[in-house]
């Protein structure tokens, strides 16, 4: 410093800057601002009118709700690095804003439309990541084809609200995938609406940018099955997507299968096996035809554990055990698992299967089997909020060709399939 350059008092030097002595202080203390002199007798600070400039730009960069040591950054560090900063902070302001002026305007709703609007609209808040994650797990599962021309509303998924919880539900009748979300918001009665699966898509591709999503149905009152479905509408912030309510996504409506009829049906699973999901999937997926899973119980069983390997444990469960995928045009597969209950054999078309596996998250899958002519549940050993059922098939004969597009499911129809479909007729 110019021992000529003016020096002014703390307070004087507050004022010219609009900083409190306090403030001073304070950014002497964590060294973001030193006083150009300290009187050694009195302690008082003396600032050089030089350092206005940064004076106010600190000022302001704290206004702006920039953390301290990112104000240092900005004041010292190299210009690539304060620009990062910047950016990421402009960022998670936009964020909070968006998040601010969604609570306000909900409140503003809530104000002027009182009961009435309550009565209205009901509205479920999700993460948006936590969304387009639901949406992209129950999506395969939507009717495509042949199925969807004979049966239009299962080429929709439908969101229901009901019960404080936000469902998503998907079927082409031979497999079921339902994922349950728990808002931290939810307002309103029972809601139930059909979203095209292509929208519903596009919209995953959406809520995924979004930190939250405020889902808002429309309807007067609780709706009962034979209703006509509700309107929705997605917002998040000042961004708002509007979905038109009915089968297509566009007008029109149908009556999904009651789903719930379903899921109360299921009769005990006897059979619980616990398998790696990706070396499942892998050893399902390229086969031509119907693939059968086999796994024994013990010594005399024809796929009994090699080397006289019985890994047993307490309580009937058995550990270890082998599961082998077989038939289909490969060789067969092996895999380790972890299972309760007797012996088993049971065969599924991969093409319902294998869509199945790969929605699932987390590295195992859990296998919920009650009979080989009862849909199975398939869902994450580790994520329960997340299911879907598949039909199994029953195997063809020898030497028969599987045919995915016939009811028997056997070219020469001397074996049907274990179902013609989930029974959702209610």
């Amino acid at each position: 410093m110019d021992d000529t350059e003016e020096l002014l008092s703390i307070g004087a030097f507050a004022r010219r800057v609009g900083l409190a002595p306090s403030a001073l202080r304070f950014y002497d203390d964590c060294g973001v601002l030193r006083p150009a002199r300290v009187d050694a007798v009195t302690g008082y600070r003396h600032y050089a009118a030089g350092q206005a400039a940064r004076a106010v730009r600190l000022r302001q960069l704290r206004a702006a709700g920039l953390p301290l040591v990112d104000v240092a950054v900005v004041l010292d560090g190299p210009r690539d690095a304060a620009r990062g900063v910047l950016r990421a902070h402009l960022e998670r302001t936009r964020r909070t804003a968006d998040e601010a002026r969604a609570v306000v305007e909900g409140f503003l709703r809530e104000a002027a439309g009182a009961a009435e609007r309550r009565g209205a609209w009901a509205r479920a808040r999700v993460g948006g990541a936590e969304l387009a994650s639901a949406i992209r797990q129950v999506a395969p599962a939507v009717a495509a084809g042949a199925a969807r021309e004979e049966f239009p509303v299962l080429g929709c998924v439908l969101l229901e609200l009901i019960d404080g919880e936000l469902r998503l539900v998907a079927t082409d009748r031979y497999r079921l995938s339902v994922r349950v979300l728990r808002p931290t918001v939810f307002e309103g009665g029972t809601r139930q609406v059909l979203i095209a699966a292509e929208t519903a898509r596009s919209l995953a591709e959406w809520a995924v940018r979004q930190v939250f999503v405020d889902v808002e149905c429309e309807g007067e009152t609780e709706r009962e099955a034979e209703a006509e479905m509700s309107g929705v509408r997605l917002r998040s912030g000042a961004d708002c997507r509007e979905v038109p309510a009915g089968v297509g996504g566009g007008g029109g409506s149908g009556r999904f299968p009651d789903y719930g009829l379903v899921l109360e049906g299921l009769e005990a699973g006897r059979h619980r096996v616990i398998v790696d999901r990706v070396g499942l999937r892998d050893a399902v997926a390229g086969r031509a035809g119907v693939v059968s899973f086999s796994v024994a119980v013990g010594d005399g069983d024809v796929h009994g554990g090699e080397d006289g390997d019985e890994d047993r444990d307490v309580g009937g469960r058995e550990a270890g055990r082998v599961l082998e995928v077989a038939d289909g045009g490969r060789e067969a597969v092996r895999l380790r698992v972890v299972r309760t209950g007797p012996g088993l054999r049971i065969a599924f078309d991969p093409a319902v299967l294998v869509p199945a596996l790969e929605a699932g998250v987390g590295p195992d899958v859990l296998l919920e089997i009650a009979s080989a002519d009862q849909p199975v549940v398939v869902r994450s050993a580790d994520q329960g909020s997340f299911t879907t059922l598949v039909m199994p098939v029953r195997e063809c004969a020898d030497g028969e060709r599987f045919d995915a597009r016939r009811a028997d499911g056997c070219a020469d129809g001397t074996a049907e399939a274990a179902a013609r479909g989930l029974n959702t007729d209610g």
